[in-house]
């Protein structure tokens, strides 16, 4: 008799099982990618995290994942630092280009003004919006 199989809907996804699962094949496939991750925050006076970037490096790309900042520090030069640094990190790791996403109403010109180009925007990403893919060689 055959072995029955489910699929299910889980509340927490299951990457004990499915992140390694896609790493192995990658590997296979294409080499290790030799995946880092990094991390850069801005600090308040008492320590405190105010906001930061956070990327990884991998098959010679840095992903730069999130950066965000609250309103009151944005304008001020540490979007700025803060990416001037994720990159440094990535060419020490590495990667000789760079990519992210950005919606219409989060930071395109920021990043074009930091050297990076649009690769593709989807439309209606969330609607009414357009969700933009960069890039640069670092």
């Amino acid at each position: 008799m055959a072995e029955e199989f489910t699929i299910t809907y889980m509340d927490e996804p299951a990457w004990d099982v499915i992140g390694p699962g896609i790493t192995q094949y990658n590997t296979e496939q294409a080499g290790s990618d030799h995946s880092q991750w990094i991390c850069f925050v801005l600090r308040g006076p008492g320590g405190e995290i105010l906001g930061g970037v956070i990327g990884s490096v991998f098959y010679e790309w840095l992903h730069v994942d999130l950066l965000w900042l609250p309103e009151e520090h944005r304008g001020l030069g540490y979007g700025r630092r803060l990416m001037a640094l994720a990159e440094e990190e990535g060419r020490k790791r590495g990667a000789k280009r760079a990519f992210l996403d950005t919606f219409d109403f989060q930071a395109p010109g920021f990043y074009e003004k930091l050297g990076y180009q649009v690769l593709c925007g989807l439309p209606d990403f969330p609607p009414g919006h357009t969700r933009y893919y960069m890039s640069k060689t670092l």
